[in-house]
């Protein structure tokens, strides 16, 4: 017999082992998961961080969801044209949280931004309002200019659109508005130049007018909308109030006043009459005028008398004394033709009859000289009698709402010229 007693292992040992490979099991369980969710989680970060300073794929829209049923049906349809849908972060990104204004209105405020290829942009913010002002504001300026695209309208990038926020993101033009060079005694840009923007907003409008598939009004042409680029090159902007309409309809309904009071065309005065397209051809004609007098319209005289500028154009027309108005609005003489000639096609533009009004086609060729203007009736009889005789009116030569054709050698508004015929009558004359 041996000396000592045997007894067999304890099971303590045994589930203390069993213990141990069970934690460790656990443990490296836990790991494992922990190292998954933690993928995870940078992988949901990094997506994140990339939306909020990088634009999504040109053309393509973000579904988000939003409570008018209306506004996706709209984003829907507009999936097919060309703005971008940004998000309220990426937003927020592009302009620095907000940091610099560039202008704010009763629509909301404009900010500095930039995308992260340097591009400079600007960030309309409208504000919301419980009677859908900013949605209609909205729906216009996106369902317009974002259908378009032309050197002298300025260019929609995108939109933002939730429950939370409206937003228009345009391209950044650095010379602002028209209406601070017209109007300030400084000066800072020659008549030359001005001429120039002229044309250039005389050409976006024909565009808006007579070359988009559907006819875009814009309603509210004035200096404060016409925008400048570094090289005051002009390009049309504030499309809040533009309509759509179809090509062959004569005109639309319009309900309210739309506009700017002292551009607005005189037909909106009265109640149920036709809206046409050529309200538009009204407004740039009193921007005409501003131009050549480089002063605003309407002013108060020192005996408190009202000096409108455009019917004093017509009266030194009238007169024969355009060429002395124009060296009184301190026009050099290298531009007193033009200014002369700028200050016939406002006559014609603001014209009492729609259908007497240029069309804009035929206003870019009166501009640019290629054509011999016409001498414009008298306008304005609706200052001295309101009613509906004076706006349908029927032009002496039998106007209508169509406009002059590149093939057409004359109209109403101006009369065709060639060299030829230019040189045959410099030579009638001196012989």
């Amino acid at each position: 017999m041996s000396s000592y007693d045997y007894s067999p292992p304890s099971n303590n040992s045994g589930i203390t082992a069993g213990a141990v490979i069970l934690s460790l099991v656990v443990l490296g369980i836990i790991a494992v998961i922990s190292l998954v969710c933690a993928r995870k989680a940078k992988k949901a970060i990094v997506t994140e961080l990339q939306a909020a300073v990088a634009p999504p794929p040109v053309n393509t829209i973000q579904v988000w969801e939003v409570d008018t049923p209306t506004m996706e049906k709209f984003f829907q349809e507009l999936a097919r044209e060309k703005p971008v849908r940004f998000t309220a972060q990426q937003l927020c990104s592009f302009t620095d949280n907000y940091t610099t204004t560039l202008g704010s209105g009763g629509f909301g405020m404009v900010y500095k931004g930039q995308f992260p290829n340097g591009v400079k942009i600007a960030v309309k913010v409208l504000n919301r309002s419980p009677d859908r002002q900013a949605e209609e504001q909205f729906m216009a300026e996106v369902g317009t200019i974002g259908r378009t695209y032309h050197i002298n309208l300025v260019r929609l990038y995108g939109f933002c659109y939730d429950q939370f926020m409206s937003a228009l993101v345009y391209e950044y033009l650095e010379n602002g508005s028209l209406d601070k060079y017209l109007f300030s005694e400084a000066q800072e840009v020659e008549w030359e130049k001005l001429h120039h923007i002229a044309v250039g907003t005389a050409k976006g409008i024909a565009y808006l007018h007579e070359e988009c598939v559907e006819r875009i009004i814009h309603y509210d042409i004035k200096p404060g909308n016409i925008l400048l680029d570094a090289n005051f090159f002009p390009k049309v902007a504030d499309f809040g109030l533009a309509k759509l309409c179809n090509r062959d309809g004569t005109h639309l309904t319009v309900s309210g006043y739309r506009g700017t009071p002292g551009y607005s065309a005189p037909e909106f005065l009265l109640k149920n009459h036709p809206i046409t397209h050529k309200c538009d051809v009204y407004s740039f004609g009193m921007l005409l005028f501003e131009i050549v007098g480089r002063r605003r319209n309407a002013k108060v005289g020192s005996n408190e008398s009202m000096d409108w500028f455009p019917k004093h154009t017509w009266e030194e027309y009238e007169k024969g004394d355009l060429a002395a108005m124009t060296v009184a609005c301190g026009i050099e003489e290298k531009d007193r033709e033009k200014a002369e000639r700028m200050s016939m096609v406002a006559l014609w533009c603001v014209q009492d009859s729609p259908d007497s009004r240029p069309p804009m086609s035929a206003v870019v060729k009166m501009l640019e000289g290629g054509v011999e203007v016409m001498p414009p009736p008298k306008p304005f009889h609706y200052l001295y009698s309101v009613g509906m005789n004076v706006f349908q009116q029927a032009n002496e030569t039998g106007t209508n709402s169509s406009y002059a054709t590149s093939e057409e050698t004359s109209s109403i508004w101006y009369k065709e010229t060639t060299p030829i015929m230019a040189k045959y009558e410099i030579q009638v004359a001196s012989s």
